[in-house]
Order: C-alpha cells, then structure tokens, then sequence
C-alpha cells in the first residue's frame, strides 16, 4: 500500500478532459455565482428592496454561511463512498443547487418588508448556505484527490479558472439583455434564471461523470479507524497553518474585487453613463480577456516564475492600471480601460488560486501530521464568504447612508448627487484596498520553494505507513 501511494504520487497526471470536465463544474457553478454579482442590482431595481435591507441580508447570511462551511468540511473528511469522500457530492448537490438558483428571484414583489425580508433570507441561505457549499466545497477539494503533483494541481486550477467565467458571461453578460427580451420584468429573470439551472446541471453531472478520486493515503485512512475524526485538534492545526491563512486571505480578496466591480458597477453605467446594458458589455470583455489571458499565458507564465511570482506581477499591473484609471473616472472610455488592465493583472492569481490551497494541505500534512483537504477548502471559504458578506454590507450601507433611491422593473429612478458621488467613490477606492493587501500577503509568501522538499519527506514517511 505504501508502493501504491509512491506511485500515485509520480503519476498522477491527468487528461485533457478531465481537466475540462471539472473546469466545466466550475463553469457551471458560476452561473449561480456571477447572478449573485448583480443581485444587489434586481433586488433595488427590480423588487424594490431597500439596498440597505439587501445588504442586512447577505452579511446575516454569510454568517450562517460561514457555519455551514466548516460543517460541511468535516463532512467531506467522514464520507466514505463507492466514489470517494468529495465526488458524491458532486452528484447529491447538483439538482437541489439548479432548483435554488430559479427560487433565489422569485421574491414577492408588493409583500410587506417583514415578508421579503424573511423570503430574502430563507431562498439566499438554501442557494448558498445549503447548496452551493454542499456541491462546492468537496468540488474544490476533488482537485486534492484526483493527484498530488503540484503543477497537475495547478494546471486543473487554470483550467477551472479559464473556463468558470463562462458562466459568470451566461449570467451576467446575457442576463440583462435576454431579460429585456423577455419583457424586463421580474418574471423575465426568473424564466432567464430556468434556463441557466438547466444548463449548470447538465455540466455537472459531466464532471462527476469524468472526475475520479485517485489519491488513496493508507497511513490516513488507519489513523481515521482507529480514532473518530479529532474536531478540535483538527480546528487547532488548521488555525495553526501559517499558509491556510495567507491562501485563505488571497482567496478572499480574489472574491472581494468581483464583489465590488459587480455590486457597483452596474450602478456606475446606470447612472454615471445612463445605460445598464453598458455593464453587459464591460463584464464581458474583461471576461473574454480574463479567459483569454489564462489560457494562453498563464500556463507559460507558470513554468517560467511560479504561482506565487506569477501572482505578484499580476497584482502590481492590476494596481498600476487602476491608478491611472484615476486621473479621468469619469470618461467611459478610461472606464473600460480599467476592466482591461484588471483583467490582464488578476488573470494570473485568478488562475492559480486553487493551486495554493492544494500546496497548503500538503504543508498541513507535513506540518502537523495531520491531512485536512476537506477542512482547509472550507475554512477557505469561510473567510471568503464572510469578507465578501461585509464588502457588499458596506457597499450598500454607504449607498444607502449616501441617499440611493431604490426602484421597481428596472426603472431609473432620480439619484441625488452625494448617492452618485457615493457610487463613483467606491469603484475608485475600493479595488486599491484589495490589490494593496494582496500585494502584502504574495511578498510574505514562501511554500512555492520549499513544496519539493515538503513532498519529499511525504512520500518517505508515507512509505513507512506514516502521515
């Protein structure tokens, strides 16, 4: 057994289409999550819900969120199945997450506040607290159990990411047009949002299909028989994991930056250059080009530097473009000259970030003796969903404070003009926070180099029958 696990470890390459097939899980669970970046936009706009309540709304949730995460990691670690620890998942959670994304916009309309306060909360908690974390966490930790070789890692990393904004161009690129199509109404978005939930499933029940957990560490397996699975100690290494809080911060802040452009951004075409559809198009050309640049660059641009240096000069392009945005963030022009710098800059984090969680339960493992792939993925996105929680409950509570009038079926209403100082304020200052602090963490960074050593020393002990 210690032969088979040497083995995995040295051959753990994978096809092409796998590394699709679970780039298209990703593809898929964007849909729901590149919805969730205008939201904001058709709750105030759409349902006529106070901004202020939205955002009460999303950082109550993430709360709970924040839970079911973390119960949702010890889960992955107890399950044992026919098809593993993470890939049921896969399977169990794909309908109930389709059907969530449809109930998510039916909210009643001409209810009393209290009503649509508790329906907001009800449908966002089952969406994303429920079933988003029940399909998406063992998802990114599958990527552990399918090999152990870094780069393998990283490469099923940039495939995820090169195609995952795919659906984030279905839901947010072509949602508001095709609502207008359908009447641009409520009901336009909730039939816009069936067709979606169709699609999502589809792609992942073709990543389970395709995706197999092959990554088999006896000396684990024998210490989970022998003892139940150890919360507190499990809790306390995690905590103890230098990396886990640096990949969980990067993670963040990936998350915090689409949080801000997709909350704020629809407002600054809206009312700053008096045409929504014109966020339509930004998103996608960043998108485009975000995809573009992963695919084409990124795997080069891995090989030549790493994760870690590749990841420093996007950031630092990313701040540079944004700066010079500055000097005129009034013109539509230098507007989407933004999103095209911040594309090329974010591309090469975007794409490995799911890299650096891999290499952070293999530091864990060596560390403390102890493998966490479950529960460092949702710890993870712990972090990831609380810090995007309090970014959208400050965008919307300074859009409120600043006076932002709400409307109804995507009408304009007359915005005074300290709520549309408000809204160009926070798309120029708001990013320079996030690329600042990313800066920070990649320059503390440091697993890249010893990560051969670390797996080295792995696979002796392992080899011994030992974690």
């Amino acid at each position: 057994m210690a032969n088979n696990t040497a083995a995995a470890a040295n051959e753990g390459r994978l096809p092409w289409l796998t590394r699709v097939a679970y780039g298209l899980g990703d593809t898929a669970q964007n849909v729901v999550w590149g919805a969730m970046s205008i939201l904001t936009f058709f709750y105030t706009d759409y349902a006529g819900i106070d901004p202020a309540t939205v955002g009460m709304v999303i950082l109550l949730s993430r709360c709970f969120d924040g839970i079911s995460d973390v119960i949702m990691g010890f889960a992955v670690e107890k399950t044992n199945s026919k098809w593993g620890k993470s890939r049921p998942w896969i399977l169990w959670a794909s309908i109930p997450f389709a059907v969530s994304i449809v109930l998510i916009y039916t909210v009643p309309q001409n209810a009393g506040s209290t009503l649509q306060f508790a329906y907001l909360f009800v449908t966002y908690n089952f969406c994303t607290t429920f079933c988003y974390t029940a399909l998406n966490l063992p998802y990114g930790s599958l990527s552990t159990m399918m090999t152990r070789i870094s780069k393998e890692r990283d490469m099923l990393s940039i495939t995820r990411m090169a195609l995952s904004p795919i659906g984030k161009i279905l839901a947010v690129s072509a949602t508001l047009p095709l609502v207008k199509v359908f009447g641009d109404t409520q009901m336009a978005w909730v039939e816009v949002m069936s067709i979606w939930a169709v699609v999502a499933l589809g792609l992942l029940l073709f990543c389970f299909y395709r995706c197999k957990e092959t990554v088999v560490i006896s000396a684990r397996d024998e210490q989970y028989k022998e003892q139940k699975l150890p919360i507190v100690k499990s809790l306390k290494f995690m905590a103890l994991n230098k990396y886990f809080w640096m990949a969980m911060t990067i993670w963040m802040m990936q998350n915090v930056i689409v949080c801000i452009t997709g909350t704020v951004l629809p407002y600054y075409c809206k009312y700053i250059f008096m045409d929504d559809a014109l966020y339509g198009i930004l998103c996608l050309l960043e998108t485009v080009i975000m995809i573009a640049f992963t695919m084409l660059f990124c795997p080069m641009l891995l090989r030549r530097f790493g994760k870690r240096n590749m990841s420093l000069i996007g950031v630092s392009v990313a701040l540079a473009g944004h700066l010079i945005y500055m000097l005129n963030p009034l013109d539509y022009n230098w507007v989407v000259f933004s999103c095209v710098i911040r594309a090329i800059g974010f591309a090469p984090l975007y794409s490995v970030i799911f890299g650096f969680l891999g290499d952070v339960v293999e530091y864990g493992q060596w560390k403390f003796h102890m493998r966490q792939e479950g529960l460092i993925f949702s710890g993870g996105s712990v972090g990831t969903k609380v810090g995007t929680g309090l970014t959208s409950a400050i965008l919307t509570g300074c859009m409120s404070y600043a006076g932002y009038v709400s409307a109804t079926n995507g009408s304009a209403a007359v915005q005074s003009q300290s709520a549309i100082n408000m809204i160009v304020s926070l798309y120029e200052w708001g990013p320079i926070a996030v690329w600042v602090i990313l800066l920070g963490i990649l320059l503390m960074y440091r697993l890249d180099k010893i990560y051969p050593d670390i797996m080295r020393e792995l696979i002796a002990r392992e080899a011994k029958g030992e974690l």
